[in-house]
């Protein structure tokens, strides 16, 4: 995790884990997978198979926003991290 001050505003980068579960129901097992963020934060599957796993989280000082977006429009909305 890195972490940068822009303005008021904190950035870090984050990487969402994937969890695989599985449930019993009556003599079969199901397995699932899905992934989380830091405070497990639910993921869409879709969303890290699009865009990747690593995330970025702004958070702004003066409001109490959190802003949690992926990595690559994060970029492409110029937000710098490293």
């Amino acid at each position: 995790m890195s972490t940068e001050t822009i303005g008021k505003a904190k950035t870090r980068v984050v990487e969402a884990r994937r969890i695989i579960g599985k449930k019993h129901v009556k003599d079969k097992t199901y397995s699932y997978d899905y992934y989380t963020l830091s405070l497990n934060l639910y993921v869409p599957r879709n969303i890290v198979n699009k865009y990747g796993k690593e995330f970025v989280v702004v958070k702004e000082e003066e409001t109490g926003i959190i802003t949690i977006m992926p990595k690559k429009i994060a970029e492409e909305k110029g937000i710098k991290v490293e």
